[in-house]
């Protein structure tokens, strides 16, 4: 657990550090492009979804090996668990689009 916390404060340090920018003393140029709010959010909004997904995948998936191993009945419907799991990322992409697309 504790290289976890250890990955997980680097990356946030090295986000943060990233997202600072020096300032010039000239205009600002009309690129036409997505501003930095929108990438920010979009990559918010897909980062967090797809780790959710990830931990609750961890946690559905070893559940429903257990599960199979005792009964391989149920195996349909255990993947019906995972399916649902996932589509928590796919949620993911589609609100990155949206905010990348306005």
């Amino acid at each position: 657990m504790r290289p976890i916390i250890i990955l997980l404060t680097l990356t946030l340090i090295i986000s943060v550090f990233g997202l600072t920018t020096v300032a010039f003393a000239q205009e600002a140029e009309s690129s036409g492009g997505p501003s930095d709010g929108k990438l920010i959010g979009a990559g918010l909004a897909f980062g967090l979804a797809a780790a959710g997904a990830g931990v609750g995948l961890g946690f559905v998936g070893s559940a429903g090996l257990a599960v199979i191993s005792e009964n391989p009945a149920l195996q349909s419907k255990v993947f019906i668990f995972i399916g649902m799991v996932e589509s928590i990322a796919i949620y993911g992409i589609v609100m990155m689009f949206i905010i990348l697309g306005q």
